[in-house]
């Protein structure tokens, strides 16, 4: 597996989880569960989780962060919170 991806990260099922979007494929995707609702994991337990999955973040990249609704076009929805940054695979991953 080699490229450039887009990991985000979530709460689901009442913790956190990180996980790598790959297209094009009937394998799970990488996925990594903190496990707790809060606090908010840190970069540097995000770099260590993407590590584990074997990725990291691109140069220069930074963790961004978006709204989503738990029920679409409701705006009284509960809020999701979305993070998102662009990671690659590490050498020796997909190899």
């Amino acid at each position: 597996m080699a490229g450039e991806f887009t990991a985000q990260m979530s709460v689901f099922k009442d913790r956190w989880r990180l996980y790598v979007v790959v297209f094009n494929t009937t394998e799970p995707w990488p996925t990594f569960h903190f496990d707790r609702p809060l606090p908010v994991p840190t970069i540097t337990e995000r770099s260590q989780a993407l590590s584990v999955l074997g990725f990291e973040p691109l140069p220069g990249s930074e963790w961004s962060w978006i709204e989503d609704s738990e029920i679409i076009d409701d705006p009284s929805s509960l809020v999701r919170l979305i993070a998102a940054i662009k990671v690659r695979s590490w050498s020796g991953v997909g190899a």
